[in-house]
C-alpha cells in the first residue's frame, strides 16, 4: 500500500495492513448493483482496503456485488485488498431486526462457506464470530445457545484448514474476550461511540493486546430512539469552528480516542462515502478533544434508557 492514499494512517488487522478508515458494505444491499459497484470503486480508489460485509448481508448479495465490482482490484492489490466477513447470523428479512441467530458450529462453517462462493475467494482473510451476548439485537435462544469453546473450536478448524486467515469476534462482553483470547483474536466489533462509552474497558484491553477496535455504530445507533453523534450539540458546535461535518467529527474522535481504532462507516453514497473518508483529515486540537471526551461517561452505558425508548417509539 505505500503508493496508494491511506485514510487514518496504517493500521492492522492480525498482520493484515490497513487503511484506519475502511467501508461497511451493509447498506450496498439497498441500492442497485451500479450504484454498488461505483461506492465499491471509489473507496478503492481513494485508499481503503478493509472491507467489511457477511454473507447475512441481503443475503448474499451483497457478497457477490463486492466479487463483481473489486474482482479488478484484487488481481491488482492481490492481499493488499482486505476482505473481512461475520459468522453467527442468518437473514430474515423480518423487521425492525432482519436477522435471527445462527450460532451452531455447523451455521458457523456454513456461513464461511457461503462467503467463500460469494466473494469467489480461497480464504477470508478476517472472519468474526458474532455472538449474540450484548444488545442491541438478536438474541440466542433454545440450541442457538452455544459454548463459546465450542464455536471457537470450529473457528480455529476453519483457520487451520486456510479457509479463513484469522478470528475476530463481535458483540461481546470483556470476559468473553478474555475466555476467547487464546484462540488467537485479532480483532473486536462492538457498538461503540461518542455517546456509547460503555466498552471503554474493553478498548484498553484490545490496545494492551495489540487487538483490532473496530466499532459498528459509530455515530449511534440507526434503531429509532437512540441518540445520534450527530445531534450532540458539542459534536455541532467543534464541527462549526473546524469546517467539518458532525458525522466527521464523531469519526475522528474515534480515531484520535485509541491508536487501534479501525473504522468501517457504511453507506450507499458516493459523496457520503466521501465525507466519512474526510474524517480522516480532520485534526482535533487538545481543547476539542476535553469537550468531546466530557460528552459521554466512560463505562457508562447507554442501551438501558435508549432500548425503552426503542420499545416505545412506533415501530413502521
Amino acid at each position: 500500500m505505500t503508493d496508494k492514499p491511506q485514510p487514518g494512517g496504517l493500521g492492522s488487522i492480525g498482520t493484515a495492513a490497513v487503511a484506519r478508515v475502511g467501508y461497511g458494505a451493509m447498506q450496498l444491499f439497498e441500492t442497485s448493483p451500479d450504484d454498488a459497484a461505483a461506492v465499491l470503486r471509489r473507496a478503492v480508489e481513494l485508499g481503503v482496503n478493509h472491507i467489511d460485509t457477511a454473507s447475512f448481508y441481503g443475503p448474499g448479495e451483497v457478497n457477490r456485488r463486492i466479487r463483481a465490482a473489486l474482482a479488478p482490484y484484487r488481481s491488482l492489490y492481490g492481499e493488499d485488498l482486505v476482505i473481512v466477513s461475520k459468522v453467527g447470523a442468518r437473514y430474515t428479512g423480518d423487521e425492525p431486526i432482519p436477522l435471527a441467530a445462527a450460532q451452531r458450529p455447523a451455521e458457523l462453517r456454513a456461513a464461511v462457506e457461503d462467503d467463500l462462493s460469494q466473494l469467489g475467494l480461497d480464504r477470508v482473510p478476517v472472519v468474526n464470530l458474532r455472538r449474540m451476548d450484548l444488545g442491541p439485537g438478536v438474541a440466542a435462544e433454545g440450541d442457538q445457545i452455544v459454548d463459546l469453546d465450542d464455536q471457537l473450536a470450529e473457528m480455529i478448524a476453519l483457520r487451520d484448514e486456510g479457509k479463513i486467515g484469522a478470528i475476530g469476534i463481535s458483540s461481546v462482553p470483556l470476559d468473553v474476550l478474555r475466555r476467547a483470547l487464546p484462540a488467537g483474536i485479532v480483532c473486536v466489533q462492538n457498538a461503540y461511540s461518542l455517546l456509547d462509552r460503555s466498552q471503554e474497558e474493553m478498548v484498553d484491553v484490545c490496545v494492551a493486546e495489540g487487538i483490532a477496535w473496530v466499532p459498528y455504530f459509530p455515530l449511534g445507533s440507526a434503531f429509532p430512539g437512540f441518540p445520534k453523534a450527530t445531534d450532540n450539540p458539542v459534536v455541532v458546535d467543534i464541527a462549526g469552528e473546524i469546517g467539518a461535518t458532525p458525522s466527521q467529527i464523531g469519526l475522528a474522535w474515534i480515531l484520535a480516542h485509541a491508536p487501534n481504532s479501525l473504522l468501517i462507516p457504511g453507506t450507499k453514497s458516493i459523496a457520503h462515502l466521501e465525507e466519512n473518508i474526510g474524517a480522516a483529515d480532520v485534526t482535533l486540537d487538545a481543547d476539542a478533544l476535553k469537550r468531546l471526551d466530557a460528552v459521554a461517561t466512560p463505562g457508562a452505558d447507554p442501551w438501558a434508557h435508549g432500548v425503552q425508548r426503542f420499545l416505545e417509539a412506533p415501530q413502521t
